[in-house]
């Protein structure tokens, strides 16, 4: 098999192809030959160190391919089973091992490409906005880096939900996307102060729920753009960390929720992992759900996936194709 694995945190240059012998599934794994994996944040956190992984660093959580072995005990998947995967370490590769209890069935015609693409963005999306905030008609969410690839996928569900969408982007491609996936409104950050327009474009009383993936640059000013009781949703931190603060602020601010949540918690039994992926992955197959795939790079690439990523010059997923 051919893999990516660093032997130290570093740069995206660490980051080279080495082959390794193909691993055979023990007791409850199944090995899976991998056509598509997703490029996340995540995977940019622990190649630079940012999270902490004991080298060789397994990069890659999510994909999708077809079970080539399985071991003892296994009763989930079959040989020649369509499949799709998160949380599953080692995805940039041509093969992995992983949990058969991790794999979930992907639908007649949604295929490799657009499965790997929903997995960890795609239930992101399904649990911030059914579970973390479930939203519904009368509520207005402001969701931040709308046009990234969780961004296209929360304006398109909660849109479906009946909410009310305001988006926030840096330019005016990138506004046409997130308004093609249901946003109400679009706010141009590089040109407006978002938390000003979405106070005006609320009448003032701002939004009951901010979805926010990006972290540093604008976690303060979206406290701003709550209502008295509102939820800030910290679910990334593309821009960097959110820096200590009094929790008084959020008091001072309204009362105001926040929380953290992660995928891992969400999905913490596979009864609830396959509802989840069932829906996001149902939804594509009936056409209700748009996949948007940014950009796709040979795994020898996975650098300069990492660099696109980074520098936000990709909208949509991005991935790699073993």
């Amino acid at each position: 098999m051919l893999a990516i694995r660093p032997k130290a945190a570093g740069g995206p240059e660490v980051m080279t192809l080495e082959e390794l012998p193909t691993p055979a599934p023990g007791p409850g794994e199944a090995v899976v030959r991998v056509e598509a994996a997703g490029v996340n944040f995540i995977d940019i956190y622990q190649r630079s160190g940012q999270y902490k992984i004991e080298p060789p660093i397994p990069l890659g959580l999510e994909g999708a391919g077809r079970v080539e072995a399985v071991g003892p005990s296994v009763t989930e998947v079959r040989e020649g089973d369509e499949v799709a995967w998160t949380g599953g370490p080692g995805s940039y590769a041509t093969h992995v091992r992983i949990p058969a209890a991790k794999l979930v069935p992907v639908p007649a015609g949604v295929g490799a490409r657009r499965a790997a693409a929903a997995m960890l963005q795609g239930i992101t999306a399904q649990y911030l906005v059914r579970s973390t905030f479930p939203l519904g008609p009368g509520h207005t969410c402001l969701i931040h880096a709308a046009a990234g690839g969780v961004g296209l996928l929360l304006c398109q569900m909660a849109k479906r939900l009946g909410a009310r969408v305001i988006g926030t982007v840096s330019t005016e491609e990138k506004a046409r996307l997130a308004r093609n996936a249901g946003a109400d409104e679009v706010i141009l950050y590089t040109k407006a102060d978002f938390e000003a327009e979405t106070r005006r474009l609320t009448g003032g009383a701002g939004v009951h729920v901010v979805y926010d993936g990006v972290g540093s640059d604008t976690f303060v000013k979206g406290l701003g753009a709550l209502r008295p009781r509102g939820t800030m949703v910290l679910f990334g931190q593309s821009s960097g960390p959110v820096p200590s603060f009094d929790p008084q602020i959020l008091n001072q601010k309204g009362s105001l929720y926040l929380t953290r949540p992660s995928l891992g918690h969400y999905t913490a039994t596979r009864e609830e992992l396959l509802e989840r992926a069932a829906d996001v992955l149902g939804a594509i197959a009936r056409g209700e759900l748009t996949i948007s795939i940014g950009a796709t790079y040979p795994l020898a690439e996975a650098a300069e996936a990492h660099r696109a990523l980074a520098g936000r010059a990709t909208t949509g997923k991005v991935l790699l194709i073993p």
